[in-house]
């Protein structure tokens, strides 16, 4: 019987128990992936303590990449042995996993499976941030929280590459260092400078068409007062809590400002935008304009101590878990 990661009750990093399962068998519209690779993510967090509720018992985890072993019934995308990465479903802390079909991606030539695995989310993220949600244009000057993480580093990366300045928040000297080394145009260390008041003199007080911010509670009021008058606050993440009790009259004190909440699966609801994007990604990988930055690796059976370290702020870019 293969192992997997799975929850029986939600909770801190402790709850999460390699085990032995059944071996998963590929749905309508599915393939089996024998894991190579996973990639940690936050999201990860956001399950396994409840933030976002999942009837239990369940597993974790996202983001892999391995070797196609089994086609469900109407693929006709993919075939046995094929390189792939996916981000979708919730079973990737395991040796196999069933995936929609949709979700996943060929893996080209020259594109490691650990490579694949830290790219895919993180990287298709990045893509719809700034190639869909709010296209960035050459020359603009843009806010990216948490610049030095997984999806920082990329976003990091392609900004550049698109000929964006992207000021990059951080919260230590070595990972401003790490994000400027990554093509941040400016950083700012949150742990001794004001967001806003450096913002405002990097722009010379026109602040910002855009922030991602992928924070949540912690940044959300920060991030409105960092745009210009109908700016865009894109919020894609809640790693410091989710931000609830919003008053939208704040948006026209503000500037008349927007703010959205967007989700990768609605920019690859079908395999044209899919693909599209996939190809948009390694586009940029295989140019060289974009590297998965794996900083770290962990044991997949050892994901607790990967959370531990991910939920401290110990890790830089890219987290895989491995398989043997």
């Amino acid at each position: 019987m293969p192992n997997a990661i799975r929850l029986e009750t939600h909770g801190g990093p402790e709850v999460m128990h390699w085990a032995s399962v059944e071996a998963p068998e590929p749905g309508p519209g599915q393939i089996l992936v024998r894991n190579r690779a996973v990639g940690l993510n936050f999201i990860d967090v956001y399950f396994r303590t409840g933030l976002y509720p999942q009837a239990l018992p369940h597993g974790l985890g996202m983001e892999g990449a391995g070797e196609v072993v089994a086609l469900g019934s109407g693929v006709t995308s993919f075939a046995v042995g094929d390189r792939v990465a996916y981000a979708g479903g919730l079973d990737a802390y395991a040796e196999l996993n069933a995936v929609d079909a949709l979700t996943a991606v060929k893996l080209p030539d020259g594109v490691s499976f650990e490579e694949g695995a830290a790219l895919v989310l993180k990287g298709l993220t990045v893509r719809y941030l700034l190639r869909k949600t709010y296209p960035v244009s050459q020359g603009e000057t843009i806010l990216f929280h948490a610049a030095a993480g997984g999806v920082g580093l990329i976003a990091c990366q392609w900004a550049r590459a698109l000929g964006v300045r992207l000021i990059g928040t951080v919260s230590s000297a070595a990972k401003a260092e790490l994000a400027k080394a990554h093509g941040a145009w400016a950083v700012i260390d949150t742990s001794r400078e004001s967001v806003v008041d450096r913002v405002r003199e990097l722009t010379e007080g026109a602040m910002v068409p855009v922030v991602y911010d992928s924070v949540g509670r912690d940044t959300f009021e920060t991030s409105l007062d960092c745009l210009q008058p109908r700016g865009l606050m894109v919020s894609f993440g809640n790693a410091s809590g989710p931000v609830t009790g919003v008053n939208l009259g704040i948006l026209s004190a503000k500037g008349s400002l927007y703010v959205t909440r967007p989700t990768l699966a609605h920019y690859m609801a079908t395999p044209e935008m899919a693909s599209e994007a996939a190809d948009d990604l390694f586009g940029q990988v295989l140019a060289g304009h974009v590297r998965a930055n794996i900083n770290q690796r962990f044991k997949v059976q050892d994901a607790a101590a990967a959370h531990r370290a991910l939920e401290a702020r110990q890790t830089t870019g890219a987290t895989v878990l491995t398989l043997d």
